[in-house]
């Protein structure tokens, strides 16, 4: 099979943590699947059809905000794997509430503070470099890839999921498959998409020590050698 394509997209900057670490994990990429930084103001940012898959990068808000948001509409009308990690999560939640659920000026805190419908609201304990247990939801696709166990993740964020949202976003079908004690909802799906899932935790820290890919990065991958193989059959 032809080499896969992963749109990761993201603003790069290397003075953070996170984005050195992500850097490591496009490092540990298996043969045969291409994925690098995509900045969201570039042109490859918007043209996807020739992406496999798309990772929604840390790091908000984007140089191009509707890069982003246009990359998981993309994937959510055309089956594409998707996943967004801490700053990927957010956006998805304010793109689902408005796309699916039908909130109107669905906003996030970062950009638009003074929005009356703010899905993503700032954080009662801002999590830059902090650790806390992830206790997934048994019988969800995150907790099939990393277990029915609570586990710790590493965050880098100051803002999450509105708990005033949370039951909006399940009505329309979201599937809020992990929380956190003092972090509220830590990750997302959609059951009736091939691989959609987003994440409060970012789950590449750690990879530039163990040289070894998170399983929820590595789940990613393997969804999207399965879909460039079906449309390699097409």
């Amino acid at each position: 099979m032809d080499a896969v394509k992963v749109v990761a997209l993201g603003d790069r900057d290397p003075s953070y943590l996170t984005h050195r670490e992500l850097d490591a994990v496009f490092e540990l990429m298996p043969d045969g699947v291409e994925c690098s930084w995509t900045a969201s103001d570039s042109a490859e940012a918007r043209e996807l059809d020739a992406a496999d898959g798309v990772w929604l990068l840390p790091g908000t808000p984007y140089r191009d905000d509707g890069a982003a948001y246009a990359a998981i509409d993309h994937c959510r009308a055309s089956g594409k794997p998707f996943l967004g990690t801490c700053g990927g999560f957010q956006y998805a939640c304010v793109w689902l509430a408005g796309a699916i659920a039908g909130v109107r000026g669905a906003a996030h805190a970062e950009g638009d503070p003074d929005a009356d419908n703010r899905v993503i609201e700032p954080l009662q304990c801002s999590l830059y470099g902090e650790r806390r247990v992830v206790v997934p939801v048994s019988g969800t696709r995150l907790a099939l890839i990393c277990g029915d166990e609570p586990f710790t993740g590493f965050h880098w964020c100051g803002y999450g999921l509105s708990e005033r949202f949370e039951a909006v976003l399940q009505a329309a079908g979201v599937v809020i498959s992990a929380h956190a004690q003092d972090a509220g909802a830590e990750a997302i799906e959609l059951p009736d998409h091939p691989f959609f899932l987003a994440t409060a935790f970012q789950p590449q820290v750690g990879s530039s020590e163990s040289q070894v890919l998170h399983p929820l990065i590595a789940a990613f991958l393997a969804a999207v050698r399965a879909a460039g193989a079906s449309a390699a059959e097409k």
